[in-house]
C-alpha cells in the first residue's frame, strides 16, 4: 500500500468560498478515483501547516490512475492557486528498494504531459516533497 499525502498552507486572504470548493475537490477525489483504498481530508494539527490530505492507493498503476484523473486535476487547478506553502509525502509497507524513484518518474511523467499542471505547482511559493517537479530535476 502507498499513503500518498499533502500538507498546506493557504495564502493570506485567501477567499473562504475557494477554499471550501478547493477542500471539497480534495474529499471528491477520495469519493470518484476507484483507485482510491481510503482516504482523509482535514485540519492539520500538531505543525506549520493548515489542512492536509492522505489518499491510500494499493500500488503504482493505482497511483497512476489517481494522478491522471479528472477529479485530482480539478483539484489542482481550483486549489493550487490559492497555496502558499506545499508538502507531499508518500509511505509504504512495500519493500521495493527502487518505489521512492518510480514514484517519482510518475509525477515527472505527469509534469511532462500536463504542462498545465506543471506550471502551477512549479510557481507555488513553497513546495518540497515527493511530487515536488524540482525533484525530478536533477
Amino acid at each position: 500500500m502507498i499513503y500518498h499525502g499533502n500538507r498546506f498552507t493557504l495564502k493570506p486572504g485567501a477567499d473562504p468560498e475557494q477554499v471550501e470548493v478547493a477542500l471539497e475537490s480534495l474529499r471528491n477525489q477520495g469519493r470518484s478515483i476507484p483507485a482510491v483504498k481510503s482516504f482523509v481530508v482535514g485540519r492539520d494539527f500538531g505543525g506549520e501547516f493548515e489542512y492536509g490530505a492522505t489518499y491510500v492507493l494499493e500500488d503504482l498503476d493505482g497511483y497512476w490512475e489517481y494522478l491522471v484523473h479528472p477529479a485530482h486535476l480539478n483539484t489542482d487547478r481550483v486549489g493550487l492557486p490559492l497555496v502558499e506553502k506545499f508538502v507531499s509525502f508518500d509511505i509504504s509497507d512495500d519493500d521495493d528498494p527502487e518505489l521512492g524513484a518510480k514514484i517519482a518518474a510518475l509525477h515527472k511523467r505527469r509534469y511532462d504531459t500536463m504542462p498545465d499542471i506543471n506550471d502551477l505547482v512549479s510557481n507555488l511559493p513553497e513546495y518540497v516533497g515527493s511530487a515536488a517537479p524540482q525533484a525530478h530535476d536533477a
